[in-house]
Order: C-alpha cells, then sequence, then structure tokens
C-alpha cells in the first residue's frame, strides 16, 4: 500500500501522516489495509499541483494507491483577493490531481469546505444540498469538487469546517493567545457552525480512504455553536474564563463575507463507514488534555 499526502506541510495533513506513521489515531486504530503504508509526501517545494503535467508525472512515478489531498489555498481573504491563484489552486490543482489518479486507478479523497454552501439555511446542510458559495474561496473549491467528481470515479469529496490542530496556526492557538496577552478579545456571536479536531477528522479520512464508499461526505465535529461560543469554551480550557465578549459581525467587518450559518449534517458518514466524530466540546476538552 502507497499512500500520497499533498499539502504535506499543513496541519492536516502533518495530523494524518502522524496517524499514519503510529498506526493508531486519538479515535482508534488505523484501518487493517492502510497499516505500515509507504507514504510519499509532497508539498508545494516538491509538486506543483497547478502544473497538470507535473502532477501526472508526479503520480505516474509513484504510482500511489490512494492521493489524500490536503493542498488548497485556504485563505478566505486572500482567495477574494487572488482569484486567480486560488482558482489554480483550488479547481485546476484539483482537476489535474484527479485526472491522474483516474489515470493509474488511485483512489483520492479531496478535503473541501462547508464554504460551498450559501451560509443562510435555517438547519444543517446534508450531502444532497446545492452548494452556493458566496465567495472567492467556496466558489473555488466547488469548482475543485465538480472537477473531482467528473475526472475521477474513484474519488470521495470530504467537506470539513472550522478546523483546529495541534500544528500550524489556528483559531484554538490565536484564542489562547488574546486570552493570555491581551486579557480577552470580541468574537463573532452570530455566525454558526461546527468546531472540528483536525484528530477526528483524520481517523474519518483514513475510514473512507479505506472503504469504495465513494461520493462525497460531510466531516464536522457533532454538535454546533457561534464562534464567541467556540472561543468562550477555549478560554475556560485555558484557564482564563470570561474574557471573551460577543459582538456581532458589523462590529468587526472582514473584506470576505462569511457564512452566517454553516453547520453541517454528517449523514453519508452515519449510513458509510460510521460517525465517530466527537462533539465539539469533547474534542475540544481532548485537545487542551493532549497538549499538558
Amino acid at each position: 500500500m502507497k499512500i500520497l499526502i499533498t499539502g504535506s506541510k499543513g496541519m492536516l495533513a502533518t495530523q494524518v501522516i502522524a496517524d499514519l506513521e503510529r498506526g493508531y489515531t486519538e479515535l482508534g486504530e488505523v484501518p487493517a489495509a492502510l497499516k505500515g503504508a509507504q507514504l510519499v509526501l509532497a508539498d508545494v517545494d516538491t509538486l506543483d499541483i497547478t502544473d497538470k503535467a507535473a502532477a501526472e508525472g508526479f503520480i505516474a512515478q509513484h504510482k500511489p494507491d490512494i492521493v489524500i489531498n490536503c493542498a488548497a489555498y485556504t485563505n478566505v481573504d486572500g482567495c477574494e483577493s487572488n482569484q486567480d491563484t486560488a482558482f489554480m489552486v483550488n479547481a485546476i490543482g484539483s482537476r489535474n490531481l484527479a485526472i491522474a489518479c483516474e489515470n493509474t486507478g488511485a483512489k483520492l479523497v479531496h478535503v473541501s469546505t462547508d464554504y460551498v454552501f450559501r451560509g443562510d439555511e435555517p438547519t444543517p446542510r446534508r450531502e444532497y444540498d446545492m452548494p452556493w458559495p458566496i465567495s472567492a474561496y467556496g466558489k473555488t473549491k466547488y469548482a475543485g469538487e465538480e472537477f473531482v467528481r467528473q475526472y475521477c470515479k474513484k474519488s470521495f469529496i470530504v467537506r470539513t469546517a472550522w478546523l483546529y490542530g495541534y500544528n500550524g496556526k489556528n483559531f484554538v492557538k490565536t484564542m489562547v493567545w488574546l486570552a493570555k496577552e491581551k486579557g480577552g478579545a470580541k468574537v463573532v456571536n452570530d455566525q454558526h457552525g461546527n468546531p472540528t479536531n483536525a484528530a477526528d477528522l483524520s481517523h474519518h479520512l483514513l475510514k473512507i480512504a479505506a472503504s469504495e464508499e465513494y461520493g462525497t461526505y460531510h466531516c464536522t465535529g457533532n454538535g454546533e455553536c457561534t464562534w464567541y461560543e467556540f472561543a468562550a469554551e477555549i478560554a475556560r480550557l485555558a484557564g482564563y474564563e470570561g474574557v471573551m465578549s460577543p459582538c456581532t459581525s458589523e462590529e468587526f467587518p472582514t473584506p470576505t463575507k462569511r457564512p452566517a450559518y454553516s453547520s453541517l449534517d454528517n449523514m453519508m458518514l452515519r449510513v458509510t463507514v460510521g460517525d465517530e466524530m466527537r462533539h465539539w466540546k469533547d474534542a475540544l476538552k481532548a485537545y487542551f488534555d493532549n497538549q499538558k
């Protein structure tokens, strides 16, 4: 078994790599079919996925059984101001990997986002709901999804949201820093979603990759909250309870409009490989426990 991981230096990829190397995740054993897999790691310095010939050549050379695509342009405001670059990475790069996987018979696990939805629906989105992205980030990620569906039969599209992990910058680390160094912060209380621990997502990506349950998945922490509620729980667990205060999106404007309600429902997980995603509060507590 050989597994290629793109975006290998990023927060999610480093978690997947660690789990594969030790043979277990925070939630259980790595699937037997993936244990002892030979890993091929690629980041932008070794593979430019926006170069079709390079992507096809790299995959033809290494002949992976599975490709887990963690490479993406995820800076939401950056995508808005650099739309060509965002499209090249999030859409064309995904297309190139899909074509290369189809050519070699490899499975493709492609990570996507809640931003493919408009964000004004009153209930959590399921996999069959129609995407309607409102930002360049969401639009380019959805274009990437469509390319994967079009060009690779053996593909899994896994949408996640509000991701944090042990490696790299993320919302949890930022809130801890603000609580410790600045005495707290104002955080928007009118945007709802599902905080997701990268350890939980990694566990499910590997379960999905080992299966033949091809299709589109939602894979987020169970339960939902606002960014303020998330920040308040982070501060509490870090020992700084009461330092966060709520505000509206109007009070904290950003260059790009964010979805107001982007909660996802893990329906496909439940009916196929099984939904073991922890409640977001339990996963967040485990994150802090494992830092000690």
